[in-house]
C-alpha cells in the first residue's frame, strides 16, 4: 500500500479509537437525563442516613437495586426505568412499585415455587411473590446459617430472602407504614387526631375515641420505627455533627402522637409524595427544594460531600476505565500483527487515559470513606489493578512494544469487573470493622501487601505474554524474549520485597491488635505462600534450575497463590479474616485456576503460527540487552 494512505488509514484508526474513548468519557461525565418533568435529580441527590454513614438517595438506590436485581436499571416490557426514577417510585408511591419486577430469581426451583416457568424470565414482582410468601417463610426456616452447608437452592433461597427483606426495610421510608394508606390522608387524618386531643374535653367520649386511634397509630408506628433502615430526617438541634442519629419517619410519627408536633420534615415528604402519585411535577419540584432548605436549616443541605458522592456515582470512574482498558489490549495485541509502533502508542496513551479516571475514582472512594484507599476486599480489587497498571505505564514509557500493556490491561479489567461483582453485597463505602479501624495500620501494611498482590498479578500476566507470543503467535523475536524475561525477574523482585515487608507489618498489626505476632491464620498463611512461593522463582533462575519457559511458569503459578492468599482464605469461615463464604466468588476463583493451569500447559505445546508476527524494531534490541543484562547481574 502506498506509504502516505498507510499513514492516513493510521490516523484515522488511531482518531476513531479515541473519539471512541473521548464520548465514552463524556456520556459518563454528563448529568444523567430523566425523560419526565418531576425534578427526579434533586430527589435522589437529597441527603439520607443508612447503614451508619449520611449519602445521598442516589447511593441508596443504586446500591438498594445491585442487590436486589444484581444491575442498576429496571426493565419493565418495553418501560426501562433507572436507579434513580425507580426509587423515586419505589418510595413516593409503593403501591405501584410492588409491581415492578427487581427480584432476580435465578433457580428453577426457587421459580418454580412462585408459578413461573424457569425459562421465561429472569425477574419477579413483589406482587408476584407476596401470594407465595407463606411458602417461602417456611423454606427460609430450614436454611443453614453457614453458607458454606448451603445447597445452591438453599442459597438461592436466601438471596432472595435477604433481597426482600432489604425491600421492606427501605420501603415507606417517605410516605410511613401502610396501616396510613396514602401517606397524605394518614397525615391528615393524624393531625387532625393531634388537634382533637388539644381541642376536646379530655373526659368526653370523643376524645376517648381520639386517644385510642392515637394508640392504634402509635402500635404501627412503633413496629415501623424498628423495622425500617432508611432515617430520612435529621436532628432540629445537632444536625451538623456527623455521627448524629437520624430517625425514621416511623419514630417521627410516634414522637408526635406523644407530644402533639409534626416534624416539618415529615409533612413536606408526605406532600411530595401526594404531588408524585397525582401527577403534578410543579408541586412535586417545589416541595423538593422546601425538603432541602429544611436539611440544609439543620446542616444537611445536598451540597459538598453529598453533591460529590452523587457525581462521582453518576461518572461510575471504574465502569469507564475497565472499558478502556479492553481497548488497550486489543491495541496492545494489535501492535504485535500490524502497525507496532502506531498502536504500541495507542494502547499506552490509551492505559495513561485510563489509569488517569481509574486514579480518581480510587481517591475519591477514600475521600467519601474519610479512610485509606485499601480498606475492605472491594477496594483491594481496585488497588490491585492500580497498582499494576502503574507499574506497567512505566515499563510501556521506556520500551513503547505493547508487552507491558498487554499484560496490564486484563489485570485492571479483571479486578475492576471483580470490584464490581463485589458491589452487589451493598454500599461499598462501609463503616469500618472494630479490628481493621485504625488509620495508622491501614496506611501501611493493607497497601504495602496490596502492592505485592499487584505486582505478583503483573509477573504472572507478563508470563502470559511471553507463553502467547511465542507459543500462539508464531514465535517471540529473541529482543522481546530477552525484555519480557527481565521484566519478569525485576517484577518478581519487587514482588517478594512489598510481600514480605507487607507480612512483617501485618504481623505487627496483629501483634497490636490480637496480642501475637503470628497464628497461622489462613491470611498470613497466604501471604507466606506468597514471599515463600517468589524466592522459589528467583532461586530457580539464579541456580538455572529453569529455562525461560520454566519461569515463565512459575510465575503463572503466582497468580494462583496471589489469587488464593487475597480471595480464597476469606471464604474458608475461619480465622480472624474470613469475610464469608460466596458461592459466586468460589466459581470463578475456580475458574481463574483453571485457565492459569491452562496458561501453564501452554507453555508445552509446540509453536502454532495463528498469527503473522511483525517483529519489533530493531531500535529495542538495544535496550532488550542491556536490561537482560542488568538482570543477569543482579
Amino acid at each position: 500500500m502506498n506509504p502516505e494512505r498507510t499513514t492516513l488509514l493510521q490516523r484515522i484508526v488511531v482518531g476513531v479509537i479515541f473519539l471512541f474513548a473521548g464520548l465514552l468519557f463524556l456520556r459518563h461525565a454528563m448529568p444523567e437525563r430523566h425523560d419526565t418533568d418531576f425534578d427526579i435529580a434533586a430527589f435522589v441527590a437529597l441527603p439520607v442516613q443508612e447503614g451508619g454513614r449520611i449519602k445521598p438517595a442516589d447511593t441508596v438506590a443504586r446500591t438498594t437495586l445491585l442487590v436486589i436485581a444484581n444491575r442498576t436499571t429496571v426493565r419493565d416490557g418495553d418501560e426501562r426505568l433507572g436507579a434513580a426514577e425507580w426509587f423515586t417510585e419505589f418510595s413516593l408511591d409503593p403501591a405501584r412499585a410492588v409491581e415492578r419486577p427487581v427480584f432476580r430469581v435465578e433457580h428453577p426451583e426457587v421459580a418454580g415455587i412462585l408459578g413461573i416457568p424457569a425459562d421465561e424470565r429472569m425477574y419477579v414482582s413483589l406482587a408476584e411473590i407476596l401470594p407465595h410468601f407463606d411458602t417461602l417463610r417456611a423454606q427460609w426456616e430450614s436454611i443453614p446459617e453457614e453458607s458454606q452447608l448451603r445447597s445452591s437452592y438453599e442459597a438461592a433461597l436466601a438471596k432472595l430472602r435477604d433481597a426482600v427483606g432489604l425491600y421492606d426495610s427501605l420501603s415507606h421510608a417517605y410516605t410511613g407504614p401502610p396501616v396510613l394508606g396514602r401517606a397524605d390522608t394518614g397525615l391528615r387524618m393524624l393531625r387532625r387526631a393531634l388537634n382533637d386531643r388539644t381541642n376536646l374535653d379530655p373526659d368526653s367520649e370523643e376524645a376517648r375515641t381520639v386517644e385510642n386511634a392515637l394508640s392504634l397509630f402509635a402500635g404501627h408506628f412503633t413496629r415501623a420505627a424498628r423495622s425500617t433502615a432508611l432515617s430520612t430526617i435529621p436532628p432540629l438541634e445537632g444536625g451538623d455533627e456527623p455521627l448524629a442519629e437520624w430517625s425514621n419517619l416511623g419514630s417521627v410519627l410516634l414522637e408526635a402522637t406523644q407530644t402533639g408536633e409534626l416534624d416539618p420534615l415529615a409533612v413536606t415528604y408526605a406532600e411530595m409524595a401526594a404531588a408524585y402519585r397525582a401527577g403534578d411535577a410543579a408541586e412535586f419540584n417545589s416541595r423538593i427544594k422546601d425538603a432541602a432548605n429544611l436539611l440544609a436549616a439543620r446542616g444537611h443541605a445536598p451540597a459538598g460531600k453529598i453533591a460529590f458522592e452523587r457525581f462521582f456515582n453518576q461518572l461510575s470512574p471504574f465502569t469507564y476505565a475497565a472499558v478502556v482498558y479492553l481497548l488497550v489490549f486489543l491495541a496492545a495485541a494489535a501492535s504485535w500483527t500490524v502497525w507496532p509502533r502506531v498502536f504500541a502508542n495507542t494502547a499506552f496513551r490509551l492505559m495513561a487515559a485510563a489509569f488517569a479516571v481509574h486514579t480518581f475514582g480510587m481517591f475519591a472512594h477514600a475521600y467519601l470513606m474519610g479512610r485509606p484507599p485499601v480498606t475492605n476486599l472491594y477496594t483491594s480489587a481496585i488497588f490491585v489493578g492500580w497498582g499494576t497498571v502503574l507499574l506497567c505505564l512505566f515499563l510501556e514509557k521506556r520500551f513503547r512494544n505493547g508487552l507491558a500493556a498487554a499484560a496490564a490491561a486484563p489485570v485492571g479489567f479483571c479486578t475492576l469487573i471483580i470490584a464490581y461483582h463485589l458491589s452487589f453485597t451493598g454500599d461499598t463505602v462501609e463503616v469500618m470493622r472494630a479490628v481493621l479501624d485504625s488509620n495508622f495500620w491501614l496506611a501501611t501494611h493493607v497497601p504495602t501487601v496490596t502492592i505485592g498482590y499487584s505486582a505478583n498479578f503483573l509477573a504472572g500476566s507478563l508470563a502470559i505474554v511471553y507463553l502467547l507470543r511465542d507459543r500462539i503467535f508464531g514465535g517471540l523475536p529473541a529482543p522481546s524474549a530477552r525484555l519480557l524475561e527481565g521484566m519478569v525477574y525485576g517484577v518478581v523482585c519487587f514482588a517478594l520485597l512489598f510481600s514480605f515487608v507487607g507480612t512483617v507489618l501485618g504481623g505487627i498489626w496483629a501483634d497490636q491488635s490480637w496480642g501475637r505476632f503470628w497464628g497461622w491464620d489462613p491470611k498470613e498463611n497466604g501471604a507466606l505462600m506468597i514471599v515463600l512461593w517468589n524466592a522459589l522463582i528467583l532461586h530457580a533462575r539464579w541456580a538455572k534450575l529453569a529455562a525461560p519457559t520454566g519461569i515463565m511458569q512459575l510465575a503463572i503459578f503466582g497468580n494462583i497463590i496471589t489469587a488464593w492468599s487475597w480471595f480464597g482464605t476469606n471464604m474458608l469461615g475461619v480465622g480472624l479474616h474470613a469475610y464469608g463464604f460466596m458461592d459466586a466468588a468460589f466459581f470463578w476463583l475456580l475458574a481463574f485456576v483453571i485457565s492459569q493451569l491452562a496458561c501453564i500447559a501452554g507453555g508445552w505445546l509446540p509453536r502454532l503460527r495463528f498469527f503473522n508476527v511483525r517483529h519489533e524494531a530493531a531500535t529495542q534490541t538495544g535496550a532488550a540487552e542491556k536490561l537482560s543484562g542488568q538482570s543477569t547481574a543482579g
